[in-house]
């Protein structure tokens, strides 16, 4: 993907852009950067979940179940 931004996943056909946001993304410069990225990747269409990493780590099925329900 293009531009000042880079995806942790990106699936072109299901037109899916999966977010994994660690710590760094709740602070205030990290909460404007995240909205920034958003609406640059959303602009085209695509559609960006975010999980944060304890939400991966604790409820990995329900990551993937939502994962699922956008494809």
């Amino acid at each position: 993907m293009k531009g000042d931004f880079k995806a942790g996943f990106y699936c072109p056909e299901g037109k899916l852009v999966i977010e994994l946001d660690g710590s760094r993304h709740y602070s205030e410069e990290g909460i404007i950067r995240d909205i920034r990225r958003d609406r640059f990747i959303e602009s085209p269409g695509l559609r960006i979940p975010g999980f944060s990493d304890r939400e991966i780590l604790e409820n990995l099925t329900g990551v993937l179940e939502k994962i699922w329900s956008y494809l």
